[in-house]
C-alpha cells in the first residue's frame, strides 16, 4: 500500500517524510502511456509533491510544482492536496538511451537547466509561490536546492523509480530535515548514512518502509507520527470543465457554437473526455453574456 510516513528522530532534531509511491507511479504511468524515462521523472515529481502536500495541514490547501526544463519533456506539473497527487507532461513519450551508468536519464529528458516554481493555495485566495533553477533535472537535487533556496531549510531529498518497460516495481522517497536546535552530532550521523538512502527504489525492494525506517535511522530513536495512505486522484468533474469554457468568454463560446458545432475537452491528469452539446453550449454562452459564470 501507498503511504507516507512522517517520522520523529531523536526527539525533535530532525524531521523524516519516508513514502512508498509504487501504484501512485503505476497508475499515472498507465493513464498517460509513458516510456519508462517520462515515467521515473513524472514519479520524482509527483513524489516530491507529495511531500510537499503533507506539509500542508489545511483542508482545502493545495501545493502545485511545476518543472520547465530545456529537456524533450517540455513542461511537466504535479498537484497534491495532502495524500492525494496527480500530474502530467507535455511530451510523455519521449525516449533516451540509458546513461553510462545504465540508469534512466531522467535529467536528460526534464533538462538541465530551467527553473522550478512551487504554487501553495493556502485557501481564502491566499497563495505562496517559490521558485528555484534546476540543479540537473534529476529532480531530487532541484527539490533539495528549492527547500534551501526558497524556504531556507537544509534538506536531504532521495527519490526513486523502479522501472521494468511498462510495469513500476517500485517507487518512492525519503525527504530528511533538521530541526532548530539539531546536534553537531545528529547531522554527522545523518550525513554518514545518507549513501543508504542513494538508491531508494531499489533499497524498497528488498524491505518495506517501515523496516527501511527501522534500518537505516537505528540509534537516533525513529519514532513514527502519522501515516498517510497516498493514491493518483483527479478532482476535474463536468461542472469544472463547464466553468473552464464558461471563462473563454462570449467570443469564444460563439465560435464554438458555429464552427465545431459543440465541444470536447479532455482533463490533463486523468485524461477523461467531457463533450458538450451545441444547446449546453449556447446555454453557457447566455451566463457569459449576463455576466454571470457561476454555474
Amino acid at each position: 500500500m501507498d503511504e507516507m510516513l512522517q517520522i520523529d528522530l531523536m526527539n525533535g532534531q530532525a524531521r523524516v517524510l519516508l513514502c512508498e509511491t509504487t501504484g501512485v507511479v503505476q497508475r499515472c504511468a498507465d493513464i498517460h502511456g509513458t516510456t519508462p524515462v517520462c515515467t521515473a521523472a513524472l514519479g520524482r515529481l509527483m513524489t516530491g509533491t507529495l511531500m510537499l502536500g503533507i506539509m500542508m495541514k489545511g483542508e482545502e490547501e493545495s501545493v502545485t510544482v511545476q518543472i520547465k526544463g530545456d529537456g524533450p519533456m517540455g513542461g511537466l506539473v504535479a498537484v497534491a492536496e495532502h495524500g492525494d497527487v496527480r500530474a502530467c507532461c507535455d511530451r510523455p513519450l519521449v525516449e533516451l538511451p540509458p546513461r553510462e551508468d545504465g540508469k534512466l536519464d531522467v535529467g536528460g529528458a526534464v533538462g538541465r537547466h530551467g527553473r522550478m516554481s512551487v504554487i501553495k493555495d493556502l485557501g481564502m485566495r491566499k497563495q505562496y509561490i517559490g521558485q528555484s533553477e534546476l540543479v540537473n533535472g534529476e529532480i531530487a537535487m532541484d527539490f533539495a536546492n528549492y527547500f534551501t533556496v526558497s524556504e531556507q531549510q537544509n534538506s536531504l531529498v532521495a527519490l526513486g523509480v523502479l522501472v521494468n518497460g511498462g510495469c513500476v516495481l517500485k517507487a518512492g522517497g525519503l525527504l530528511i530535515q533538521p530541526m532548530p536546535g539539531c546536534t553537531e552530532e545528529v547531522l554527522e550521523q545523518l550525513e554518514l548514512r545518507s549513501p543508504m538512502f542513494a538508491d531508494i527504489s531499489r533499497e524498497m525492494t528488498f524491505a518495506p518502509i517501515e523496516q527501511l525506517c527501522e534500518d537505516w535511522f537505528r540509534g537516533l530513536e525513529p519514532k513514527i507520527l502519522e501515516r498517510t495512505p497516498l493514491a493518483y486522484r483527479c478532482t476535474c468533474s463536468r461542472e469544472r470543465m463547464e466553468r473552464a469554457l464558461i471563462s473563454l468568454g462570449a467570443k469564444e463560446l460563439a465560435g464554438l457554437i458555429e464552427e465545431d458545432q459543440g465541444a470536447e475537452l479532455v482533463c490533463h491528469f486523468c485524461r477523461a473526455r467531457y463533450q458538450f452539446s451545441t444547446a449546453e453550449l449556447r446555454d453557457m454562452l447566455a451566463r457569459a453574456t449576463r455576466g454571470k459564470p457561476e454555474t
